[in-house]
């Protein structure tokens, strides 16, 4: 998937200690700092990402060492520890990283403004009838998320949804495949907007959903 971020390959000459330390990089922006501007401005990205993301890349790095899961991917380490109480916070910093990463991927510089490409199109209209409606939806997800989480574009079998999730929660452990995904804790907005989510969300959709690459993740079902 798009989003992954996999251990890099280790060297014959490094430690265990020292390759279980660099298990997980923090993968560079695909845009740049200012490019989401005026929705999500620079200052913005160089704390949400900046700290954010990174503070996530770097605990979860420390959590892992001289353990099983300093060798998995993101994907992986998210299955085997969902749910476990004695594993939470390996899976809080392990899905929180994948989330990011998954999340910037999900915009685009103007990317709302373009159509999305016909074989998604076509699934939005069986599953939603039209793409205004499947934005009303999105949007009524992430404005109606009590607290940190993420609404997610989804494909279920052969049809696609809209869901939300709470805190560090995402559809990787269920059965449903992600497409896109809209940041819905504070520090993706409130810098930018303050307490009025509506307004990030909407500017999201309107001018930086990323649909090509929800097209991309549909076309890796």
């Amino acid at each position: 998937m798009n989003a992954q971020i996999k251990p890099p390959a280790k060297k014959s000459s490094d430690t265990p200690e020292k390759a279980a330390a660099a298990a997980f990089e923090l993968p560079p922006l695909p845009f740049a700092e200012d490019a989401l501007a005026p929705v999500i401005s620079a200052r913005t990205l160089q704390f949400h990402y900046g700290k954010h993301h990174r503070g996530y890349v770097e605990a979860l790095n420390k959590l892992v060492v001289g353990t099983p899961f300093a060798a998995m991917t993101l994907d992986l380490i998210i299955e085997a520890t969902a749910g476990k109480a004695d594993q939470e916070a390996i899976y809080h910093n392990a899905a929180q990283a994948w989330n990011h990463t998954f999340y910037w991927r999900s915009l685009q510089p103007h990317g709302g403004a373009s159509t999305p490409p016909p074989a998604l199109a076509a699934l939005i209209g069986s599953s939603f009838g039209t793409l205004e409606t499947l934005k009303k939806e999105l949007a009524a997800a992430a404005d109606t998320e009590f607290g940190s989480g993420w609404a997610w574009l989804v494909l279920e079998g052969a049809k696609l949804k809209v869901i939300k999730t709470s805190n560090a929660d995402n559809p990787l452990s269920s059965h449903s495949k992600p497409l896109l995904t809209i940041d819905l804790w504070e520090h993706a907005y409130y810098l930018d907007f303050q307490n009025r989510r509506p307004d990030y969300t909407k500017g999201v959709l309107d001018k930086l959903i990323n649909w090509e690459f929800a097209a991309k993740n549909l076309v890796g079902s």
